[in-house]
Parts: structure tokens; sequence; C-alpha cells
């Protein structure tokens, strides 16, 4: 798997069949083109960092789109609830690792940011 695989595995695609198929009314066609927006601008971050595993550089794409997801979430009803936020750190932290990132053991990357 590499992080150009992720773009195809976003955890919009499971909140999109949520919205569609079970009519869950947390997801709107707008907070999921914003968060799409925001993970592929933190793909792409990651893609351009990937080769030098910087990890600095990597935290750094990772405190962003953490710090993005608190802003939308806060702006928009409070969508990221119990399922979301472990499909959404889930991905991040996948796609850390992806780039080249080795945290430490059972360590959740995005709690330092993380408000959802």
């Amino acid at each position: 798997m590499t992080l150009q695989d992720l773009f195809q595995e976003k955890p919009t695609k499971l909140w999109n069949e949520r919205m569609v198929k079970y009519k869950d009314e947390i997801f709107t066609e707008e907070r999921l083109q914003m968060s799409d927006r925001a993970l592929d601008h933190f793909l792409n971050q990651l893609i351009a960092v990937q080769d030098t595993k910087a990890s600095e550089r990597i935290m750094k794409a990772v405190e962003e789109v953490v710090v993005a997801f608190n802003k939308m979430n806060e702006d928009n009803d409070y969508f990221i609830e119990t399922m979301e936020r472990e499909e959404l750190a889930g991905f991040i932290d996948k796609a850390a690792r992806l780039a080249g990132l080795i945290p430490q053991e059972g360590e959740d990357i995005t709690e330092e940011w993380r408000e959802w």
C-alpha cells in the first residue's frame, strides 16, 4: 500500500455511504467535500516529504489536518462522533506511517491537537 492508494480509502468514503444508504444526517455534501479537501491536502503534504522520512515535517502535516478538522467540526455542528473519530484518527496514523513516521507503540499521534 502507498500513500497514493489512500486517496481511494479516505474515511469520507464510509461517511458518504452512511449518508446515502442509512440517511445519516450528521453528514452533508458540504461536510464531505470539506473533509475530502483537507485529507487530500494532508496526503499531498505527506507525498512531498515521504522520501525524506522527516518526522517533524510529517508531524506538522498531522497537526495541520487535525486542527483543520477541529475547526470544521466546530463550525459544522460537531459532525465527528465516536465512529468518525476512530476512522479519521486511524486514517491519519496509517498515512503518517506510510510516509515514514515511526510513532511510539500505542501512541495516538492526533491526541495532542485533537478536539473531536
